[in-house]
């Protein structure tokens, strides 16, 4: 089974990094991203997924220090998870990637992973902010 899971690797990797290496134009289709004036090239769609990647990883920076501040507001770590709120989230992310062109269970899965890992770090930091509040009492 190992050397099964090591050729695969080497084989996913391979594959990869003919890929990259390829200089080739696209196996099929046109541009059709922003009117068609993108994407000629591979480097070019990855160019633009890195910048996007940047901008989402500000957004994150910042959802978690709202995540954070939230946590001021909840009596204990077990207060964090909320799943009625999340619901109300996922539904209205769902209709908002509908409107947008992104199919809708991208866009749920991927907030419902986001959210998973927010709570995860809001409990985290309730805990680091109010270390007292857990302490055993004498």
């Amino acid at each position: 089974m190992r050397k099964f899971l090591i050729a695969l690797l080497l084989l996913a990797c391979g594959a990869a990094h003919a890929d990259d290496a390829a200089d080739h134009p696209a196996y099929w289709g046109s541009p059709s991203v922003d009117g068609g004036k993108c994407c000629a090239s591979l480097a070019e769609v990855r160019q633009n997924i890195d910048r996007i990647d940047h901008a989402i990883v500000a957004l994150l920076a910042e959802r978690g220090k709202y995540v954070a501040e939230a946590g001021r507001f909840k009596k204990d770590p077990a207060a964090v998870s909320a799943p009625a709120r999340v619901d109300g989230i996922v539904k209205k992310v769902r209709a908002d990637a509908e409107a947008r062109g992104l199919d809708p269970i991208v866009a749920e899965i991927t907030f419902r992973a986001m959210i998973a890992a927010f709570e995860d770090y809001e409990r985290a930091e309730w805990v680091k902010r109010q270390p007292q509040a857990l302490a055993p009492t004498k």
